[in-house]
């Protein structure tokens, strides 16, 4: 097949550090080139990729201090698309709602990936004038809050299964790990609490955009100066992922909002590494509870899971991850709706999904 895929401009692809679609769009074009496929990808000119590139901006935007707005680059970008969209068979967006006016005039069909929340007011009156786009959810739960729309299935991300080395056993000097975003809705203060209640080192590897910046120095910084148990590593990059993450005892993911997928989730997997992480979004989808990780309700829960998570298999874990969370399957997932957007495969109704795999 002849795929378009779209990515956002924010960030190369794959990103340079920071950035779950990029990433997800990168590993999903290479694997669709792995099989065969012809696969151009629209985005920032230094992304790297095994498929034909179009730039669309010269670089990653959020690393680009000249750069004041990014609707512009994004427009442009859709412009490129408009121009050479005959020429594939299929369109697949990751950019959120930009698209949707351009696919009503275009006779090659598309389709877009909703990769962040949905709970949105502002969200809700477009999508109802929008309600024949066809549509894919990252997680079951991130559908919730949406008027009727057209969704063709919910595709959980994958991984490169040769991205992360298993690590059979964490470091001998034990740690908890967080990785992300720090913000409020992602809690690093529990994880702190967690780590401090259990008498066991923290390390927090992540980014501090500039909106939480007030957030980090007023709520976290502080927190981290005053306890010797907890190490602020900072933003890392997919190489050192694998030993922070291989190397921990346990991915502590204390989130505190409607999360649609949380792919540190499987890449900690993809390490053999156990999850302790509050139930929010999508969380009950992702963590196979007592096989993958543990779901707990509270910080008083997720102190007392700690020694349970030190005591798990992380070769189940790992295998676990091979199961459900291959970018092989995400890719199959995809390829069954491209066909059938296209004609190739069973048509579609208007309110139909497509029942994906497992």
């Amino acid at each position: 097949m002849k795929i378009a895929q779209i990515a956002p401009l924010a960030e190369s692809v794959p990103p340079k550090l920071y950035g779950g679609t990029e990433r997800i769009v990168s590993y999903l074009t290479e694997e669709l080139v792995r099989q065969g496929h012809d696969v151009t990808l629209f985005a920032s000119g230094d992304s790297v990729t095994s498929a034909r590139l179009n730039p669309c901006a010269p670089s990653a935007l959020r690393l680009d201090p000249a750069v004041r707005d990014m609707l512009p680059y994004h427009l442009l970008m859709l412009e490129r698309v408009r121009q050479v969209a005959d020429s594939f068979d299929v369109l697949h967006f990751h950019i959120d709602l930009f698209q949707f006016p351009l696919l009503r005039t275009l006779a090659t069909p598309g389709i877009t990936t909703l990769h962040g929340r949905l709970d949105l007011p502002d969200l809700q009156p477009f999508y109802r004038t929008f309600p024949d786009m066809p549509l894919i959810s990252i997680s079951d739960h991130q559908r919730l809050p949406m008027p009727p729309v057209r969704w063709i299935g919910t595709i959980h991300h994958g991984l490169p299964p040769d991205l992360y080395r298993f690590s059979a056993e964490p470091e001998a000097e034990p740690y908890l790990a967080f990785l992300g975003r720090i913000s409020p809705e992602k809690r690093p203060d529990r994880a702190i609490a967690v780590a401090t209640r259990a008498g066991m080192r923290l390390k927090i590897a992540a980014k501090v955009d500039n909106a939480d910046l007030d957030y980090w120095r007023a709520e976290i910084e502080p927190l981290v100066r005053a306890n010797p148990l907890v190490e602020f590593v900072g933003e890392i990059g997919e190489r050192d992922k694998a030993a922070f993450l291989g190397g921990a005892t346990a991915l502590l993911f204390p989130i505190d909002w409607p999360e649609p997928f949380g792919l540190v989730m499987i890449e900690a997997m993809a390490c053999g590494t156990p999850t302790i992480a509050f139930p929010s979004g999508s969380v009950p989808e992702v963590i196979d509870h007592g096989v993958t990780g543990l779901l707990v309700e509270d910080v008083d829960e997720a102190v007392a899971a700690v020694s349970t998570a030190a005591a798990m298999d992380r070769g189940i874990v790992r295998a676990t991850f091979e199961r459900r969370f291959s970018i092989e399957r995400v890719a199959a997932d995809y390829l069954r709706v491209y066909l059938s957007l296209c004609g190739r495969g069973r048509p579609l109704s208007p309110r139909e999904t497509l029942p994906l795999s497992a």
